[in-house]
């Protein structure tokens, strides 16, 4: 029987340079900026071979007599644990400049799990990728 080569947008890659890093940290944050001003706090890129990961942090919204003395912490340092807790967005797997798959962290296995764009297809743009997980979570 032969064998045949198939695309699968969840393995392979190719490594992501560091000029190519600083290109997609600047992209990424712009796009954000614009898009939503005001929503996070700082946004976080790790980069591991043809994987980029984007974590955003954000002003936690605490009520007022939250939390309770029985959680073992003041306000303060609550909310500044909540402060430096990232939300993990997204992870995109590199093909080309305009050609990314993408992977969401699902907190209940906590590991990544692949995705498909909202148009039905399986890869899109940096940009495209960061909307799906700005919103995924909210």
């Amino acid at each position: 029987m032969r064998k045949t080569w198939v695309l699968s947008p969840h393995s392979g890659g190719v490594k992501i340079t560091p000029a190519l890093q600083q290109i997609i940290r600047q992209r990424i944050t712009k796009y954000a900026q614009k898009k939503y001003a005001g929503k996070f706090t700082r946004l976080d890129f790790k980069f591991r071979g043809f994987f980029c990961y984007i974590d955003a942090y954000e002003e936690p919204e605490v009520g007022r007599n939250y939390p309770t003395a029985s959680f073992g912490e003041t306000r303060n340092q609550y909310i500044e644990r909540l402060r430096k807790t990232p939300t993990h967005l997204c992870r995109l797997r590199h093909f080309g400049i305009e050609k990314w798959s993408i992977a969401f962290y699902t907190y209940s296995h906590e590991r990544y799990e692949p995705c498909i764009y909202p148009n039905g297809l399986w890869f899109g743009s940096m940009e495209e990728a960061f909307e799906i997980g700005a919103t995924y979570l909210r």
